[in-house]
């Protein structure tokens, strides 16, 4: 199996740090707001690598963090004249709901930044004991200039970054790169620390949370391709100068995701919110949009995109239930697979080639729809069908098909061939109730 790394920008073997093991890191939100359908692409791609690596026979451990102390959140608690914690509190549980009808799996481990803030403090102290940070009137700040390949994930030279990078004569680092490890502050949430009154910077949080649940470097770390600089980028000069290593083995990004053609704006109103896109939208088409485009590339969202992805799901969902219904009906029980389940893993083996899987779907259900018609044994193809669509997170709903359920589709099916149409209508209409037809 083959990932794209950013690190190396080459595609590479995953190769566990520990044998059979996947340790898998994805940043997650500061909830400050709702999350929107360009937060919710990394949440859907990332619930699959988990769901795939875990089909694989890895044992996949996912930790994703929540961002509750940041600037964002003072400032929004500051104006709605309530506590931090009712913020992160009404903003935290609505992540987790639109993440659940999203169809994506909660991460295995969830830290909260403020429940590692003396960690982060240690962690700090060690940067400046070792000559990687300084203090200068109050602040913290971390010292890029002994950091060598700074700049190696997003492929920027460090000198183009110094020559590019806005001078302010009231600035307290030492260089322009230099970023806050710790930040003095009289506003909002704040804890004591040997420099004073304040709170930690962002780009320490991850670095520290990997630290403590992981032990050391970990094989995938994961997150926007929005984060890849500065954050991504200053968490592993970080661990450089704390553990000698790039945090990660494996780095990956996702692609930007833009409504008509333009970057997603709050400000100007061209924003889509998870929680409003599901009640418009089942989560299925959603997933099917996510994985319609190579993770790695951009894409774009329109109204009429999603009407299209919402009807591929509707094809998906009606052979599915069909072909689920006789089997079961006629008790067919099968576990084997066809040999396109072969096929779905050289796609998903090729640094999750998703689009190719979704045309691996279309193909299946079109020879089930073959099979069907000529009366063959279709059981295996609709197995791997089953597992494809289970292993993407894209689940159908089953109808529940008991002995009164298959008497009654018998009954209407006798019905249907002596042209009782009364008889047949009845037994159709408690078909249709149990949403079995």
């Amino acid at each position: 199996m083959k990932i794209y790394n950013s690190l190396t920008d080459k595609k590479e073997e995953l190769i566990p740090l520990k044998n059979g093991k996947i340790n898998m890191y994805v940043c997650g939100p500061t909830v400050y707001n709702y999350i929107h359908i360009g937060n919710a692409r990394p949440v859907v791609f990332f619930d699959i690598v988990k769901r795939y690596l875990t089909y694989k026979g890895f044992e996949v451990t996912y930790a994703s963090n929540i961002t509750d102390v940041d600037d964002k959140i003072i400032n929004r608690a500051i104006d709605e004249k309530v506590s931090e914690k009712e913020i992160v509190d009404k903003f935290a549980t609505q992540y987790f709901k639109d993440c659940a009808n999203l169809g994506s799996m909660k991460p295995d481990i969830i830290p909260y930044a403020t429940n590692y803030i003396d960690q982060m403090i240690k962690y700090i102290k060690n940067l400046e004991d070792t000559g990687y940070a300084y203090y200068n009137d109050g602040n913290v700040y971390f010292r890029i200039s002994k950091i060598s390949d700074y700049g190696i994930l997003s492929n920027q030279r460090k000198e183009d970054l110094i020559a590019g990078a806005r001078i302010d004569i009231a600035d307290k680092k030492e260089s322009p790169l230099d970023f806050t490890l710790w930040k003095n502050t009289d506003v909002g949430i704040k804890w004591d620390s040997p420099w004073g009154k304040g709170r930690p910077g962002w780009h320490t949080e991850c670095c520290v949370m990997i630290d403590d649940i992981f032990k050391g470097e970990i094989d995938i770390h994961g997150g926007g391709t929005d984060l890849k600089f500065p954050h991504h980028e200053n968490e592993i000069a970080q661990a450089n100068a704390s553990g000698h290593n790039h945090l990660a083995k494996n780095w990956m990004h996702v692609g930007r995701l833009q409504i008509d053609n333009q970057k997603m704006s709050k400000s100007e109103g061209r924003t889509v919110w998870v929680k409003d896109l599901i009640e418009n939208y089942p989560y299925q088409a959603f997933r099917l949009f996510i994985l319609s485009s190579h993770y790695r590339q951009p894409i774009n969202y329109t109204d009429e995109i999603m009407n299209q992805y919402n009807k591929e799901w509707e094809k998906i969902s009606k052979a599915y239930k069909q072909a689920y219904v006789s089997l079961r009906m006629n008790k067919i029980e099968n576990k084997d697979l066809s040999d396109d389940i072969k096929e779905f893993e050289q796609y998903m083996d090729d640094d999750f080639n998703t689009p190719n899987a979704l045309m691996l779907i279309s193909n299946i259900i079109k020879k089930i729809n073959v099979k069907v018609r000529a009366k063959e044994d279709f059981s295996s193809d609709f197995n791997t069908l089953d597992t494809i669509l289970n292993t993407l997170g894209i689940v159908p709903n089953k109808p529940v098909i008991d002995d009164i359920a298959i008497d009654t589709y018998n009954k209407w099916n006798e019905a249907r061939i002596n042209k009782d149409f009364d008889a047949a209508d009845k037994y159709r209409n408690i078909l249709v109730e149990k949403g079995i037809i």
